[in-house]
């Protein structure tokens, strides 16, 4: 499928994504009597994306960074569609496929060349495509004899790279890509790392998730900073990502300041 050239890959108007959570209180004697010692659930609302307007244009590399429960994730579920919205709204155009987490799509009791088949069709492409490209991922993901082996007796490691392999040889039109290019020894993230450069030739666009600030400096376009939901800064990675470091810097600096 073809697009317009000025088409934005990902358009994020005024997103805000809100969990609904129980959490339970500390009863008093009198009400842990009166309620025959069951705790008390209260309902709580978390935000975990505040109001945030951004555009992916094609050919970006969309880098996004923050502490753990910054918002991340939860961004990459809401524009794979996976979190409907709380307000705004997310406009894509193209395919979009997904590596958010271990295992998505997989079935742990099938070996990973059935779980090959079973990933691509979970990421909405034929039969007919899978079978094209089933030994060349297969190959890639470097499992060897393991790619006959049930799914439930692979590492963490394993899973990852297999998923990586599935969803980067479907050719997408934007790749979604959650702390993946963490998967395997130093040779695969290598491996990996280029092949998610040639992807940029074919790709609308790329958004990656990572701790990895040294990842996302080399091989994104733009850097996304969110902190609890909301967008920090926006730009230049080298600048973006160096203002995200200062601002860690000087938190941490300060809880110190405080314990002295």
């Amino acid at each position: 499928m073809q697009y317009a050239s000025d088409l934005p890959a990902v358009t994020i108007e005024s997103l805000s994504v809100k969990y609904r959570t129980m959490l339970e209180s500390r009863p008093t004697f009198k009400s842990a009597v009166m309620r025959l010692g069951r705790p008390k659930q209260e309902v709580k609302y978390i935000e975990a994306i505040k109001d945030l307007t951004l555009t992916v244009q094609p050919g970006e590399f969309l880098g996004v960074i923050g502490h753990n429960g910054a918002g991340k994730s939860t961004l990459l579920r809401t524009i794979a569609g996976i979190l409907p919205p709380s307000s705004g709204k997310v406009t894509i155009a193209g395919h979009v496929t997904t590596l958010l987490s271990v295992g998505i799509g997989f079935n742990s009791e099938l070996t990973g060349r059935d779980n090959i088949r079973l990933g691509g069709l979970a990421n909405g492409f034929s039969t007919k495509e899978i079978a094209e490209k089933e030994d060349e991922i297969a190959e890639f993901s470097e499992l060897g004899e393991f790619i006959d082996y049930p799914m439930k007796t692979y590492s963490t490691g394993m899973y990852l790279r297999l998923g990586f392999s599935v969803v980067t040889h479907m050719d997408p039109d934007i790749l979604l890509i959650d702390e993946a290019l963490s998967a395997g020894d130093a040779s695969f993230r290598d491996k990996a790392s280029k092949k998610i450069e040639d992807m940029m030739e074919k790709a609308r666009a790329i958004i990656l998730v990572s701790h990895g600030l040294q990842t996302i400096n080399e091989m994104a376009s733009k850097c996304l900073w969110l902190d609890h939901g909301r967008m920090m800064g926006y730009g230049p990675c080298d600048e973006t990502i160096q203002a995200y470091e200062e601002y860690v810097s000087a938190g941490s600096s300060s809880i110190v300041s405080e314990e002295i």
